[in-house]
């Protein structure tokens, strides 16, 4: 028995295939002339001869398929089963292109399956055709359909319609539900249906840990089947007798929920699920007319593309969330009857999915998320470059093919890390700067635009930082007054110096250095943490106004870090904290990912038990500040005793890992 495939090359294609070479005959697959070298890889998956696969030139455009009269001619009679599986399958293409495709290719499949005297034209439609029927679809139902405004509901409809009305040869149509991977696998060959709301797992993964229950959306039922279930079912029931005229629903008789859907998907890609979801049909209440004039309200618009563009959901998906067709299946089910074709439940192949999402389909996986390919030629301004957190980060910059702008106070000391960058390949400016000097720092801004023109990367990471209590600091007002003026002034006077040029260009970022006390309020840095949240305050507000313009700021709220400016706290000697190294990475990572904010965990934790109980967090807090002493220098001791620490210090500071105490 010979076969006629078109669309034996995609998705549904590459696997029904296999199962027909196994029933014996040839397999004469429509290709484009373009596409004959992928039809040899496919050989060789199939592990198939020339003789079992042959490609047959022609354009689903064409008038009957663009097939060549020699072709057709020794295809005529030869053809037992003619399947058409070509389609757009993408509700965010055109509707001229949905059109040609949908509707005049399979009217070209049709003319040419007459002309071939084929015995019978499989028709690969999709529940689609049944647009947003609310109630049960049976499968001897099709005019029925309601709502058929979008353009892919509508061609899925009128391209089954082409069959049922202009078909001569004897024809069965086959609708299957939304089709995702292999069960087995995961494969697939592009991102649709429930894949559009996996970076949102993803990134849900990311910010929360797996136990921790959220809040999200209920809607309709949503069928999901695999693409094996399909074929399988598509395979037995093309070579059942008796069967013509009929149409048959490839579709889960039990169909999830969206939310179930989601929770399911989450659960496999190890991210917490939602404990409480949010049926979206509640709001059915409000007259439709109010809630399309609210949704076309362009504020609205903006923040949800926003939204939807960030996590790389097409507006048309949502549409879909209170879909509201069941579909009855009990002819297919009558077929399928005594097989081991039957669909697997999504709990059951979900891991397959995710995992073959995740290793060859994710997004970012095709994206450079290397620091080169972030920085490579790009100019980036680190202050504090001469030792400690700056000077790592400058030696990652310079690696990394950037145009290095040093600034700090020493002279002698930047063009020694200036030698010491230009021999790891850097290219490298250096620019002396007193930040503490707004005067100083205005015309350091204007020498680097003058003599590098513009700045992609500001890091401000120089800083002064002082650990005294406050009862020690009553009369030491001068405390707080320059340690702002360095951490704050300072920096705001780069940004507002640069920010006008990445503007112009409308691309910038600024990394600012920040402090994990700025998360747990930590006693004895009150100047320190103080000047570090007017930053973070300003930089909130700044990137509420620059959203839109693509410059963006990321606050590393950084635990300790064994630099120079802990030194003079010998007690920092004996409890745990970061190398300039790994504190060099997270800058690094703000630059290439371009978080809006970089913390530990301990940290986050911090800051929402402030929120949630500020009394208790008050209680840990001040039980550290009582357990560690003031250092002598803060006190007015000699300067380098080293106080004795204790184990229970030592316990306590293990785990408080990286707060200041």
């Amino acid at each position: 028995m010979n076969y006629f495939v078109t669309g034996g090359t995609g998705f549904i294609g590459r696997f029904l295939v296999p199962k027909l070479l196994k029933r014996g005959g040839t397999v004469y697959l429509l290709v484009r002339e373009a596409s004959l070298p992928k039809l040899d890889e496919l050989r060789e998956r199939w592990n198939a001869s020339d003789e079992q696969v042959v490609g047959v030139v022609g354009d689903l455009a064409q008038p009957m398929l663009g097939v060549s009269e020699k072709d057709a001619a020794m295809l005529r009679g030869k053809v037992g089963h003619f399947f058409h599986l070509a389609a757009i399958y993408d509700m965010q293409a055109s509707a001229e292109s949905q059109e040609q495709a949908n509707i005049e290719g399979t009217r070209n499949a049709v003319k040419l399956a007459d002309s071939l005297k084929a015995a019978c034209f499989h028709h690969v439609s999709s529940i689609a055709a049944a647009g947003l029927y609310r109630g049960i679809f049976r499968e001897d139902m099709f005019e029925e359909a309601e709502k058929l405004d979008n353009p892919y509901l509508r061609t899925k409809h009128e391209s089954e319609k082409v069959v049922r009305e202009e078909c001569q040869t004897p024809w069965r149509v086959y609708r299957p539900g939304m089709v995702v991977g292999h069960s087995k696998t995961g494969e697939i060959d592009k991102i649709d249906g429930p894949y559009y709301f996996f970076k949102l797992i993803q990134k849900l993964r990311s910010a929360l840990p797996q136990w921790m229950p959220t809040v999200g959306l209920e809607g309709g039922r949503i069928n999901i089947v695999p693409v094996d279930f399909v074929v399988d079912a598509m395979d037995h029931i093309a070579h059942a007798e008796g069967e013509d005229g009929k149409c048959f629903h490839l579709t889960d008789p039990d169909p999830y929920k969206v939310g179930e859907i989601l929770n399911i998907f989450a659960e496999a890609g190890h991210a917490p699920k939602m404990a409480m979801r949010i049926d979206a049909r509640m709001f059915g209440f409000i007259p439709p007319m109010i809630r399309q004039g609210i949704a076309r309200l362009p504020p609205v618009q903006r923040m949800k593309n926003a939204v939807l563009n960030d996590l790389g959901i097409p507006d048309e998906v949502m549409s879909f969330i209170n879909y509201p067709t069941r579909f009855d299946n009990r002819e297919t089910e009558r077929l399928l009857k005594g097989t081991a074709i039957a669909v697997p439940r999504l709990q059951d192949y979900s891991p397959a999915i995710w995992d073959y999402w995740e290793r060859h389909l994710d997004p970012d996986l095709h994206k450079d998320r290397t620091l080169r390919g972030a920085v490579e030629g790009r100019v980036c301004v680190i202050t504090g470059a001469t030792s400690g957190i700056g000077l790592s980060a400058a030696r990652k910059l310079a690696e990394a093919g950037a145009k290095v702008v040093i600034a700090a106070r020493t002279l002698e000391k930047l063009q020694e890390v200036k030698k010491e960058l230009e021999e790891l390949g850097g290219e490298v400016y250096e620019y002396s700067v007193d930040l503490s000097d707004l005067e100083d720092c205005d015309r350091f801004v204007a020498n680097v635009l003058k003599d590098l023109g513009h700045v992609d990367v500001l890091v401000n990471n120089a800083g002064r930082s002082i650990r005294r209590s406050i009862q020690h600091a009553f009369d030491r007002f001068h405390d707080f007054e320059r340690t702002m003026q360095l951490n704050y002034f300072g920096s705001l006077r780069l940004i507002m110096g640069f920010a006008p040029s990445m503007l112009e260009r409308r691309r910038g970022h600024i990394v600012n250095i920040s402090s994990i006390g700025v998360l747990t309020n930590a006693p004895r840095f009150s100047a320190y943490v103080a000047s570090k949240a007017a930053l973070d305050a300003f930089s909130r507000c700044a990137a509420a106004e620059f959203s839109d313009k693509n410059v963006t700021f990321t606050t590393i709220n950084m635990p300790l870090v064994r630099t120079p400016m802990i030194s003079p706290t010998k007690i920092y000697d004996s409890v745990p904290t970061l190398t300039p190294e790994e504190a060099a990475d997270l800058v690094a990572e703000a630059i290439i990912h371009r978080p809006k904010r970089i913390a530990t965990r301990l940290g986050v934790f911090a800051q929402v038990l402030h929120s949630m109980a500020p009394k208790f967090s008050e209680i840990i807090m001040n039980t550290g500040f009582k357990m560690f002493p003031d250092s002598s220098a803060a006190t007015g001791g000699k300067d380098g005793e080293k106080p004795k620490v204790s184990t229970e210090q030592v316990a306590f500071a293990a785990i408080m890992r990286g707060i200041h105490w």
